[in-house]
């Protein structure tokens, strides 16, 4: 029979792994009587895990939800993506909860076997920041806690914003990140209209609301709706309000190397078709422009009308020069 420090871990390690545990079970896996399980069980309820046990000719036991979090085991892979995780979470200076990840972090690699701190060690995150002259301020991690909550529960929030006097009251729907930033997507209740909230500018107010049966986003799915809100959409489709099509005399496969946007599609002969969206249909020509390339206009006229303009724009710039 093993030493019980050592069976205490290998029970614990079996409660992780699945919901339920028959009592028998556990005792073939630990090659223990059934009497030495529940004395086991006892003595892991005393160190502060929450183990219930399901009444029956053979009983049972799950590993539930305490008040306080006890001490947990991984396997090698999970504490790697931990590890891993917390780094990549530490980086982010202008995040709230940059300093409780590298906390938590240090926290996790004292108790990291050998070989496992060797390959964590191996890995090293640098933070490098997009330029910017307004950049985000951190958001406290209980703010995300009750704005996720209220997202599941389907409750209504109340809360002050900036500084704006008067409380709003919204339905919320998803909590994200943008561009280095959390925002809440919400329905408004007072304006009637979907909005998107800065979450660093949300300041709640308790209790939440009533709950509420979710409406359906704008544009069929989050992503859809926030690509369509941050990039300057008109109608919260997703879509670009200026989208044109062209045949470019570059290759499928080079332009997937110059570009992230768009759609790009095979055409033969080493030509692909290009199909880009920009918020002015001048934008999208010049956006087009700057591949380098001969082209082909497909559609729509917009697009074609587009082209001729900034040619006489370029061509009295050019003679400007003479």
């Amino acid at each position: 029979m093993p030493k019980t420090s050592a069976r205490l871990l290998a029970l614990l390690s079996l409660l992780q792994t699945r919901r339920d545990w028959p009592g028998s079970l556990l005792a073939d896996r630990l090659d223990v009587s059934l009497r030495t399980v529940r004395r086991d069980v006892d003595r892991l309820r005393e160190l502060g895990y929450p183990i219930a046990a399901a009444k029956g000719p053979d009983g049972g036991y799950r590993l539930g939800a305490g008040t306080e979090l006890p001490p947990l085991l991984f396997d090698d892979e999970q504490a790697i993506a931990l590890t891993v995780a917390l780094q990549i979470a530490a980086t982010r200076t202008d995040d709230g909860l940059a300093e409780p990840a590298a906390r938590a972090l240090n926290t996790i690699r004292q108790v990291l076997p050998a070989r496992l701190r060797n390959r964590v060690d191996a890995l090293r995150v640098t933070a490098v920041e997009r330029p910017t002259t307004r950049p985000a301020a951190p958001v406290d991690g209980d703010v995300l806690l009750a704005l996720s909550a209220a997202v599941h529960a389907r409750e209504t929030l109340r809360f002050d914003y900036g500084a704006d006097s008067s409380p709003r009251r919204a339905e919320p729907h998803h909590v994200i990140t943008w561009d280095g930033r959390w925002y809440l997507i919400a329905f408004d209740l007072d304006r009637q209209d979907w909005r998107t909230f800065r979450a660093d500018r949300i300041t709640l107010r308790i209790p939440n609301g009533p709950r509420f049966t979710p409406r359906e986003l704008p544009g069929g799915d989050v992503a859809a709706y926030v690509t369509g809100v941050f990039r300057g959409s008109t109608d919260n489709s997703g879509r670009w309000p200026c989208q044109g099509t062209v045949i470019l005399d570059r290759s499928a496969a080079e332009m997937a190397r110059y570009t992230r946007e768009g759609l790009v599609e095979d055409f033969g002969d080493g030509r692909c078709r290009l199909t880009l969206g920009s918020w002015s249909w001048p934008g999208l020509a010049a956006a087009l422009a700057r591949y380098d390339a001969d082209l082909e206009i497909v559609g729509p006229r917009e697009l074609t009308d587009a082209f001729a303009h900034l040619g006489d724009r370029f061509h009295r710039a050019a003679g400007a020069l003479k």
